[in-house]
């Protein structure tokens, strides 16, 4: 009688123990699982990059303070800047998918691509390098307030400009990269061609003489924040 009763009382443990361990599993995350529900970096085929709804994309304010930056951004005067310059959503048909990042150098343009024909353009600066790559790329990687330091061609160019930061510039307002760098990538090889903000806000519309593509830093944050590693870029 004993040993039916030790019998039983096994098993009403052992399922007792089974359920605490299902509902265990349910509420709480393991380090193998918490990868898997945090928001993670998708490749285009699998996800395109973050769009918001064309009717809610440019609502103002657009160019006011921002809160838990490791910097102040700096403000930025748009009396500068020609409206056709500054963010808003615009017809865009074209056949790239939503999510694409179009760049057109020539007009100094940036689209993000939306649904329904539309699209989010930037105004940007166009530096040389930024005119020295065409053709298709991914966003490899992206960077809050980036290090920057000149290239090894930049030095020998300009040694009297470029000499001093040969071993970089850390992030921050003085920096010429700005608050957000994207790093494009094509078939898995960098094309040294970038997509970031800048500390010369009145360049913005205009052929520079160095950097990629620049932006203002509310309009590369901004970017930033709605575009995912991964994003399909294209450079006319």
């Amino acid at each position: 009688m004993i040993d039916e009763m030790d019998g039983q009382a096994r098993s009403v443990l052992t399922a007792l123990a089974l359920l605490a361990c299902m509902g265990l599993g349910a509420c709480t995350t393991s380090a193998s699982n918490v990868a898997l529900l945090s928001p993670q970096p998708a490749a285009p085929e699998s996800l395109p990059a973050v769009v918001e709804e064309p009717s809610a994309s440019a609502t103002p304010p657009r160019y006011g303070p921002r809160q838990n930056e490791r910097f102040p951004v700096p403000v930025e005067d748009l009396a500068g800047i020609p409206q056709k310059y500054q963010r808003q959503l615009v017809d865009y048909p074209t056949d790239h998918a939503p999510g694409t990042l179009v760049v057109d150098p020539n007009n100094r343009f940036l689209y993000l691509v939306q649904t329904d024909g539309k699209a989010l353009r930037y105004g940007v600066g166009v530096g040389a390098a930024g005119r020295g790559f065409s053709g298709t790329a991914d966003v490899a990687y992206k960077q809050e307030w980036p290090r920057w330091r000149p290239t090894d061609s930049m030095i020998a160019r300009a040694p009297e400009r470029y000499k001093k930061h040969e071993n970089g510039v850390e992030g921050g307002p003085g920096n010429p990269l700005g608050a957000r760098a994207l790093y494009l990538f094509k078939d898995g090889q960098d094309t040294y061609y970038r997509i970031h903000g800048t500390n010369q806000p009145d360049s913005i519309g205009k052929a520079v003489s160095a950097g990629c593509i620049r932006m203002l830093n509310n309009d590369v944050i901004d970017l930033y924040e709605r575009v995912r590693k991964g994003a399909k870029v294209v450079v006319l």
